[in-house]
């Protein structure tokens, strides 16, 4: 629920400052009409006038600013007093940060002015406004309505007599009839309620009328202010986020100072932070930050961003916040633990998840551990390393194994350049390049044309075991003894406009089903199993034949279309004969949902 801090007197344990202080240069005497109150025995009328004097440096003769806000209780005859003869007195309460007031009581010793104002500012003094014009007569003085006339008018005169001539009271009430406020965070009710500096203007004196034709003293004697107390009550300001509990506070004890002291920090609730609760706590800032709503008592909490625990803070992001039907807003900061993201969900450049520990592990994102000779610079994005799910490294032509650290079957000559072709009609001795003469240790698989792969005991490419078994319904069937021979240039995927300019007939997603050689030609069998572009000849989601233009000595097809592998492949057609075709200007790449996606919006949007 909203919370409420208690109220207190904010004057307590603060100096005011004043304009003048009696025998600030010098001892001046000056003259007063005792309280009744305090006499022995009661006299009629006013009674005589005592004259004493004032002195600000001597402790039993001063009378300080300090002296209207101590304990009034302790302290019930010590008061503040303006040097003499004085028209205009200023009496200023500054805070050190923003309070909520609810109401002021001044105390005067002397008579109440005939006229004053009461003030506050918001900006620390820089501007001042009016919280209630006091006068005897407020149309003569301040051109407006008395209040008793008037319900709600700025002035009233309802404090202004100038009996009794001490201890007569001027109370103001923030919250009054007038000022109905029903939620008392709104913007309305901080533009009443909060202030940094209370200001009190005293413009006009008047006397007591004891002073009759009798009177021995000299009158300036009693011309001065003087105040007894002066209470302002109100609270902390914390938004609805704050409020007194145990051991913690709304109104703090500081150690060491005066008792009862309203200090400005709250401490705050509803992972909100702040000296006011005014802002969300660093890693709560999910949603936007509100003040508690007074009226209907919610709460309004701060909501934790999902940083995964690794981040310590999160910032508000109106954009992402919009975009996500305003559910979600939170951006987490300085992403540890080697992640990256708004919610630190996907590993940096250079490392990769370890599906063995929950996204929330510390030792979640594990660093790529490629072999620097046989890793290729040029990957699909070139801040990878390796595979960010997977962890396989991008390797060079002819290098294979999870890190790139060996030659593939074939293939000899770990270097610089990735790993040559072994120059025989079987394998090689990976570092001389000597050809095999037997079968014992020729790995490869003997697969006439047509042939069934059996299962394989090394897999060429860097996907997983889940990624290389065969559906139920479809086999693998290759073009040569073993696909890893065949060692083709092949297309890149570069900008969005060397893609366009290809103007590729058709773009589709296909698994290489059989690959045959009829002599002239080559003819590879595929199962399409998404088409991102069609052209003339008419594409649908089945088995169908797509013609290589290459088809090399050594029973290749370039580029290289390994059986049971997915690909994306962007080539041309012959609309006459109903062929789609592939050749060295085709893209084809190994399928990657990214890549595929990447391909689709540049077909959407890139290509016009």
């Amino acid at each position: 629920r909203a919370c409420n801090p208690p109220v207190g007197n904010l004057a307590t344990g603060r100096t005011p400052v004043t304009t003048t202080t009696c025998g600030q240069n010098s001892t001046e005497l000056y003259c007063f009409y005792p309280d009744p109150n305090l006499l022995h025995h009661v006299s009629p009328g006013c009674g005589q006038p005592r004259c004493t004097k004032c002195n600000a440096n001597q402790p039993d003769n001063s009378h300080l600013p300090a002296d209207m806000t101590d304990d009034f209780f302790a302290n019930p005859i010590s008061w503040w007093q303006s040097a003499q003869a004085v028209h205009r007195e200023e009496i200023r309460l500054d805070f050190e940060t923003e309070f909520y007031l609810t109401h002021v009581i001044a105390v005067f010793k002397s008579p109440r002015p005939a006229a004053m104002v009461l003030e506050r500012s918001q900006d620390y003094g820089q501007t001042w406004r009016p919280y209630k014009y006091f006068s005897v007569n407020c149309t003569a003085t301040f051109g407006l309505q008395d209040d008793l006339i008037e319900e709600g008018s700025m002035c009233t005169s309802r404090y202004s007599d100038a009996v009794p001539c001490t201890r007569g009271e001027v109370i103001y009430r923030a919250l009054s009839p007038a000022n109905k406020i029903e939620d008392p965070y709104s913007p309305e009710a901080q533009d009443l309620l909060k202030l940094t500096n209370l200001r009190l203007l005293l413009l006009k004196r008047q006397e007591c009328p004891c002073h009759g034709s009798g009177l021995v003293e000299k009158p300036q004697r009693f011309a001065h202010y003087a105040i007894y107390d002066l209470i302002v009550r109100g609270s902390c300001f914390c938004n609805g986020h704050a409020e007194e509990s145990p051991g913690s506070v709304g109104f703090l004890r500081e150690p060491g100072s005066c008792v009862g002291i309203v200090h400005g920090k709250c401490v705050c609730r509803h992972n909100t932070a702040g000296e006011h609760c005014e802002k969300c706590a660093p890693l709560y800032n999910d949603q936007p930050w509100k003040p508690g709503d007074g009226k209907t008592g919610a709460p309004n909490e701060c909501r934790k961003c999902r940083c995964h625990n690794h981040a310590e803070s999160c910032h508000f992001d109106l954009s992402i916040w919009l975009a996500s039907g305003k559910r979600s807003g939170g951006v987490c900061d300085n992403c540890k633990h080697n992640t990256e993201g708004h919610r630190c969900q996907r590993c940096k450049p250079g490392f990769y998840r370890d599906r063995g520990k929950p996204m929330s592990s510390p030792d979640v994102c594990k660093p790529c551990a490629c072999q620097p000779t046989g890793s290729a610079n040029a990957t699909f994005s070139s801040s990878w390393r390796c595979h960010p799910r997977t962890g396989f490294c991008y390797c060079k032509p002819g290098v294979a194994g999870p890190n790139c650290d060996r030659c593939l079957v074939g293939y000899w000559g770990f270097g610089e350049n990735g790993c040559r072709p072994c120059d025989c009609a079987r394998d090689c001795d990976q570092r001389t390049g000597t050809c095999f003469s037997g079968y014992d240790s020729e790995p490869f698989f003997n697969i006439p044309i047509g042939g069934r792969v059996p299962d394989l005991i090394q897999t060429p490419t860097n996907e997983s075991e889940e990624e290389w078994k065969w559906n139920d319904r479809e086999q693998g069937f290759s073009a040569l003894r073993h696909p890893e021979k065949c060692v083709c240039k092949e297309k890149v995927l570069g900008s969005v406009s060397d893609f366009c300019q290809m103007k590729y007939a058709y773009v589709i997603k296909a698994r290489i089903l059989s690959a045959h050689d009829k002599g002239t030609h080559a003819e590879v069998a595929v199962k399409v199993k998404k088409v991102l572009k069609s052209g003339k000849v008419k594409i649908a989601r089945s088995n169908r034949s797509i013609y290589p233009e290459s088809w090399t000595n050594r029973g290749c097809t370039c580029p290289i279309l390994n059986p049971g592998t997915d690909y994306l492949i962007a080539g041309q057609e012959d609309s006459r004969t109903g062929k789609l075709l592939v050749n060295m200007n085709s893209l084809v790449k190994p399928w990657k949902a990214y890549l595929g996606k990447q391909v689709s919006d540049i077909l959407r949007t890139g290509c016009k």
